[in-house]
């Protein structure tokens, strides 16, 4: 199985990280500005996507958020896990974050990694600012 990773340290506390992965304002602030949530399932939309992605939030406390792919779209997600570890540090948190569970060889991974590594630069500023910026807008 094949994995994408990153490390970022982001100058504000694993309170303020948690809250940028773990609410509305937080994920339409760095992500997309059309997300959804059922239960433990989160729906995030993307423009000229059919149908939203389906994420069921599996953890989140200050020291980890762990979503699991249940839905269908994306195919290359099916079954995917996404973690962010987060690490209190004296001027901040350090941010692990890894995307797993993609067959070997899955021909998006250069798409989805770049995509990726897009994201934790948001994520970073809006957590740092508390200024939304999401990368995807509806």
């Amino acid at each position: 199985m094949t994995a994408i990773t990153y490390a970022t340290d982001i100058a504000a506390s694993p309170a303020r990280v948690l809250e940028a992965l773990n609410t509305h304002d937080g994920l339409t602030g760095w992500w997309t500005n059309d997300v959804n949530r059922k239960d433990e399932v989160l729906y995030f939309n993307f423009p000229g996507v059919p149908e939203p992605f389906q994420l069921r939030r599996d953890q989140a406390d200050e020291n980890r958020v762990v979503w699991v792919n249940v839905g269908v779209f994306p195919p290359d997600w099916a079954g995917t896990t996404i973690t962010w570890e987060l690490t209190g540090t004296s001027d901040g948190t350090h941010v692990a974050f890894s995307h797993s569970g993609f067959p070997d060889g899955e021909a998006e991974i250069p798409m989805i990694s770049e995509t990726w590594g897009i994201l934790m630069t948001r994520l970073q500023d809006y957590a740092e600012t508390g200024t939304p910026n999401p990368f995807f807008t509806v």
